[in-house]
């Protein structure tokens, strides 16, 4: 083992050397591979390599957990939460991914502290970054808008006003299970609400609990999914892009 090691370090010795003597610029130019092309989407439409989940016309990726198509509201390309039909989720299954999705609160102010504007974007149907109305509403920090619920802070407050569009911008690394089950990497997550970086590559430590500690059962890819917490939050232009 250590005639290995010593044999490495000579490589290496010998690469940086190799490197430092170069006078030619090409040596270090890399060709291969070459990254695919991905045409970036305008006026907030999606880019070309995502996947719409809901452009305002109809709910074709989503589903209730009885397997029926949602009951929330849907009007003017948007799908509101409809109080006691439920949480809704995609179709289809995702890891690693970049998810953009837009949200309102509504314009009637109702209620204080969590009791305003709640709702929630699961990542794979287990870890959300909670969805509220903290325009001058006061409520724990760890569970206001923008939090990775009951566990990271956001940085900041950037809430828009009720009523107002707002965005967040997610991504997502998903968690690592080794064959028996053992959690062997976190899952991790940035967040951008508004254009304003509130969570930089945080640890998610498991489920986000309303009561308990977080857990950590092995899984795979599995839907996103929104909250139905009561509250008649909007959503629109909700797309992903696998990682």
């Amino acid at each position: 083992m250590k005639n290995m090691l010593y044999i490495a370090g000579l490589l290496c010795l010998s690469a940086a050397h190799t490197f430092a003597q170069t006078k030619d610029p090409k040596d270090t130019e890399v060709w291969t591979p070459e990254p695919r092309v991905v045409t970036p989407g305008v006026n907030n439409s999606p880019p070309s390599d995502a996947i719409v989940l809901f452009d305002g016309a109809n709910f074709s990726e989503w589903t209730t957990d009885s397997g029926e198509s949602p009951k929330w509201a849907l009007a003017d390309e948007a799908m509101t939460v409809v109080k006691g039909a439920g949480d809704i989720s995609t179709k289809r299954t995702f890891g690693d991914c970049q998810l953009h999705v837009e949200f309102r609160t509504p314009a009637v102010v109702k209620g204080e502290g969590q009791g305003r504007g709640n709702s929630g974007v699961f990542l794979q149907s287990r870890y959300e970054v909670q969805v509220l109305d903290n325009y001058q509403n006061r409520t724990y920090s760890n569970g206001q808008a923008g939090s990775i619920y009951k566990q990271t802070i956001p940085l900041v407050n950037a809430c828009r006003p009720p009523d107002e569009w707002q965005t967040y911008d997610i991504f997502y690394t998903a968690p690592r299970f080794n064959a028996d089950g053992i959690r062997t990497a976190p899952a991790r997550v940035t967040v951008v609400h508004n254009g304003v970086l509130i969570q930089n590559g945080v640890e998610i430590q498991g489920t986000t609990e309303y009561i308990g500690m977080p857990k950590n059962l092995p899984h795979g890819k599995a839907p996103i999914r929104l909250q139905d917490h009561g509250d008649a939050v909007s959503y629109r232009n909700i797309w992903v892009r696998e990682l």
